[in-house]
């Protein structure tokens, strides 16, 4: 009789996943020494010159690997059970850093410990998906009720409200793809049908003048009541409603838009919006988009071979390494190597929609979509930053971006999703 020798944290886990993780993490290494080499220096250079991004890398890689072996020999009722303490320390390591947070690159969000420094919101994300699981999976929680929808997005808009305040609008955006998670648990669609109204109406506030668009409010408005106004006649309050809408967007398009760009934004975030419209155009704000694509654009369909890339290799690219690595594969590897990339994160992507759908339990659901929510959002952002589809708000490509904090947040969260669903046949409350 046969039997099974393997260690009991590696049973149920989902090899695939894993495989993927680790080959990410292997793009990334990879990419990261492609950006630093120079063609006097060789791979033992770069591996004992620890100022390196490479050598950081690779140590960041080594913790991650040993976090992710933590996680596999935790019971995942551990991560049930402390859901509520974990958010609660995540949201005061966040307010720690205002306090005595370090200044890197503009924003006030990092923390010196050591020689180590790191960004707390990074893992404060697995804090917020893991409280969020657990409000939503709880039994006591009727998501239908207005009540529980509040509760829910208050959890998801309290760190995203302090991450701002350490001027971190890149990741405090990416605590909004949450809000994809409740649509799946239920939020009604006419709030995300609002959600892109509004986007339509910023742009609409930023790219048509003024007297255009009351015009063309008005004339929409005069349209509705005159196709509708056999409804209106039968129901007088139809027309109150057209018309209250019509209030509404004109008062945020003349009022709403302006006063956010003049009085909430940074002059360099505005900046950067407006390069990406072609409204305005600055060394400053358009420079790394515009290097990027010359250098994914040098790439052509098959690139230039692995360390060839000329616009790597004599750092035309600023922030080559962290926001804009992709422009790195894309020379490198050209129209080829960016297609099998994006065609890596849409594997990982799927796997983890179809791990979400095997669960039995509504925790371990959640949280499998969030992990999806989250890593598309870094990966669409992040790539049309560096192709000039969206403005430049410092989201790094997962797993790939040089940052040790980077790579062990999505570690976290990637490995406690494994831990979950290794134990799927356990019912988590």
């Amino acid at each position: 009789m046969m039997t099974d020798r393997s260690p009991k944290f590696t049973k149920g886990l989902d090899w695939p996943l894993i495989y993927l993780y680790a080959l990410l993490v292997f793009i990334g290494l990879i990419s990261i020494y492609a950006v630093e080499h120079r063609g006097s220096e060789d791979l033992l250079y770069a591996l004992t010159h620890l100022s390196h991004h490479f050598a950081q890398q690779l140590k960041w890689a080594g913790v991650a690997a040993i976090a992710a072996v933590i996680i596999l020999l935790i019971d995942s009722k551990f991560y049930t059970a402390t859901a509520n303490l974990l958010y609660v320390l995540g949201i005061l390591l966040l307010l720690v850093v205002l306090v005595v947070g370090k200044d890197i690159k503009g924003s006030h969000s990092w923390l010196v410990i050591g020689g180590f420094q790191f960004q707390p919101a990074e893992f404060t994300k697995l804090c917020t998906l893991l409280a969020l699981s657990k409000y939503l999976s709880n039994i006591e929680t009727d998501f239908t009720k207005l009540r529980s929808r509040i509760i829910a997005s208050c959890l998801i808009l309290l760190p995203i409200v302090i991450i701002l305040l350490q001027n971190e609008t890149g990741l405090a955006l990416v605590y909004l793809s949450f809000f994809l998670v409740l649509y799946r648990e239920g939020l009604p669609g006419i709030l995300l049908v609002i959600g892109f109204s509004v986007i339509v109406l910023v742009l609409s506030a930023l790219l048509v003048e003024k007297t255009t668009l009351f015009i063309i409010f008005s004339v929409l408005a005069a349209l509705v009541i005159f196709f509708m106004r056999k409804m209106i006649i039968r129901k007088r309050r139809i027309l109150m409603y057209i018309l209250l809408i019509w209030a509404f967007c004109g008062a945020f398009v003349m009022f709403a838009v302006p006063f956010a760009f003049h009085h909430i934004l940074h002059p360099y975030q505005v900046s950067r919006i407006n390069v990406m419209l072609g409204k305005e155009v600055s060394r400053g704000a358009d420079y790394n988009v515009q290097q990027s694509k010359i250098a994914i654009g040098s790439g052509g369909l098959l690139g230039k071979g692995y360390l060839k890339g000329t616009q790597t290799r004599f750092d035309f690219v600023p922030e080559q390494s962290t926001d804009f690595i992709f422009c790195t594969i894309g020379e490198d590897f050209g129209f080829a190597g960016s297609v099998v990339l994006l065609l890596i994160y849409t594997l990982l992507i799927l796997r983890i929609v179809k791990i979400a759908e095997r669960q039995r339990s509504s925790f371990s659901r959640i949280y499998a979509y969030g992990v999806a929510c989250i890593l598309f959002f870094h990966v669409a952002i992040n790539i049309g930053m560096t192709v000039g589809l969206a403005p430049v708000i410092g989201i790094p490509l997962p797993l790939i971006s040089y940052g040790g904090s980077s790579l062990l947040g999505f570690t976290l969260l990637f490995f406690v999703m494994v831990r979950l669903d290794a134990d799927r046949q356990m019912v988590l409350r």
